[in-house]
């Protein structure tokens, strides 16, 4: 007699019917035999690839900001001077030469101005270091006069130059020496990236263009060109509009400045009509403030001749000369330009505050060619005036009720024998 197992797992006991019985389940409740799906390695690895690509994606937007925003500006740049260089070149001169032309004429510009303020800045700050002593002397016996003390200007000069917080201030500039001198040379760098890409995007215009509608079917290349139209005449007028009104403003308050004998006339008035115009709304004033300040220096009263000047030049400008010289240009009401602005400093800082009205004006430009218009009606809720005083609407209800039951009521029948 064989051994047998004892731990092998007993028979099954054959059906009495002839059938064998099916297999339990197994207890973890695994179907034998089952596959992964082949689509579930595929799944997984597309979505790894799809994560990887967007967070690469994002780290390169966030280190490219920088040389987006310098093209961005760039663009702007040459949509702006695009105007003139088309002029040029359309009498026979080269594109790139008249581009280098506008370009000198725009830095030679810059460069007076730049100089022309420093100049000025530089001759106060030395007027004021030399009056120091005169204006410490002055406190000093202000002091003595009202506190009965006996300060000396010598022992309040040993006492600052022996001080803990002047100790710290050098420290603190030495050490931001640096951090200046490399904001300087990143500003050139950026300066610099900024007047190359302008270059070539005006100088190569018609070519940049051509390669844009190469990839895009014809209809999509005719709205391309227009919307590149519509930026190029409002990027362009609202630069040479600006431009105007700032040389106006400035000959004006450079009349004034010049007329009351306030120092650094000329650059005052470059300070004014580019300040003024390029900061919608409140540049005016912004831009007078330094005017005010000198002539304050000369005499008080001259610096509220000043103030009233700006106040009334700026309401000529509003109601005169900007609907005049804007009309044809941008057209932007002032609540939205100032939004604008605002909106735009909230994203890209200064650089936004500069691009955002001609950016404003492209897009309100570009929606008013597309959105269809209808004619307004006759209605005097349109110009702002009520159709009645107040009950006006229950009066005129009741007397279209009593006039459509007059009209309903059935007529009187006349009396026999009233006819002749």
């Amino acid at each position: 007699m064989a051994p047998t197992d004892e731990t092998e797992p007993p028979a099954r006991h054959a059906s009495p019917f002839g059938t064998t019985p099916p297999d339990r389940p197994p207890a973890d409740g695994a179907v034998p035999g089952a596959r992964m799906p082949r689509w579930l390695p595929r799944a997984v690895v597309l979505v790894l690839s799809l994560y990887a690509a967007f967070q690469l994606g994002t780290w390169a937007f966030h280190q490219l900001t920088g040389l987006l925003i310098n093209i961005l500006i760039a663009f702007f740049l040459a949509l702006a001077i695009e105007p003139a260089v088309s002029w040029m070149a359309a009498r026979g001169m080269r594109r790139g030469l008249a581009t280098a032309l506008v370009f000198l004429a725009v830095m030679i510009a810059a460069a007076g101005f730049v100089t022309l303020l420093g100049s000025m800045l530089a001759g106060q700050i030395i007027k004021i270091v030399e009056d120091f002593p005169n204006y410490l002397d002055s406190v000093i016996n202000w002091v003595n006069a009202h506190f009965h003390t006996h300060l000396k200007r010598v022992d309040v000069q040993k006492g600052l130059l022996r001080s803990d917080w002047l100790r710290n201030y050098v420290q603190h500039s030495a050490t931001g020496v640096l951090d200046v001198s490399a904001q300087v040379l990143g500003g050139l760098f950026q300066l610099l990236t900024i007047t190359l890409f302008s270059f070539y995007f005006a100088a190569d215009g018609p070519r940049l263009r051509r390669t844009i509608c190469s990839v895009l079917p014809p209809a999509r290349q005719a709205e391309v060109l227009r919307a590149w139209e519509i930026a190029v005449d409002k990027t362009g007028g609202y630069l040479y509009s600006r431009g105007l009104m700032a040389l106006i403003s400035g000959i004006a308050h450079y009349i004034l400045l010049q007329i009351l004998g306030v120092p650094y006339a000329p650059v005052l008035g470059v300070w004014v009509g580019l300040v003024s115009q390029f900061i919608p709304t409140i540049g005016t004033y912004l831009a007078g403030a330094l005017p005010m300040l000198v002539a304050f220096t000369v005499d008080p009263w001259y610096a509220l001749w000043v103030l009233v000047f700006v106040v009334v030049y700026q309401q000529f400008e509003n109601y005169v000369l900007q609907p005049k010289l804007t009309a044809k240009t941008v057209d932007i009401h002032p609540a939205v330009a100032f939004g604008s602005v605002i909106a735009g400093t909230a994203l890209l800082g200064a650089v936004g505050a500069l691009i955002a009205i001609p950016a404003v004006a492209t897009l309100q430009a570009f929606l008013g060619a597309y959105v269809k218009r209808y004619a307004v009606t006759d209605d005097p809720r349109v110009h702002g005036h009520r159709r009645g005083g107040p009950g006006s609407g229950l009066l005129t209800r009741a007397r279209q009720l009593r006039v459509s039951r007059a009209d309903a009521a059935p007529l009187e029948e006349e009396p026999e024998g009233s006819s002749s």
